[in-house]
């Protein structure tokens, strides 16, 4: 199936085909999308290379830091905090606008976000990066 708007031709699907006869509208992946999924691939590769470091850790993600305090003219990527209480989990907030704009393209993305994660629960837990992410090199 096929549009013609305005008069000016087919301009494209309109709807993918579906296996199951149904019509699936398109949808393309969000930015929102694009940046959960860089902080589970994060998340995901920490877990494999250092699973204890995420033993009480929380990752978090907001969309952009709180304000900033006054003369403060650096926007952070992240946040770390140790709780309060010790029965509640530490906490590493990933700022998702401020890592976007850093980021040029969509691997970009994905490499800040881990980079930033393993950051972050190193300085948090204490253990050295090259721990944390192995594939990481100094640049």
């Amino acid at each position: 199936m096929s549009r013609d708007r305005h008069g000016r031709g087919m301009r494209g699907p309109l709807a993918r085909a579906n296996p199951h006869g149904r019509i699936a509208p398109l949808r393309r992946r969000t930015r929102g999308d694009e940046f959960r999924a860089a902080v589970a691939s994060a998340v995901k590769a920490v877990e494999t290379n250092c699973p204890e470091a995420l033993v009480g850790v929380r990752v978090a993600v907001d969309t952009v830091p709180p304000e900033l305090e006054n003369g403060q003219r650096r926007v952070p990527l992240a946040a770390a905090s140790e709780p309060s209480d010790p029965k509640d989990p530490s906490v590493v907030v990933l700022f998702q606008r401020p890592l976007e704009l850093r980021a040029a393209s969509s691997k970009g993305l994905q490499i800040l976000v881990r980079r930033t994660l393993v950051e972050q629960l190193s300085a948090l837990t204490g253990r050295p990066v090259s721990d944390l992410d192995p594939t990481d090199t100094p640049d």
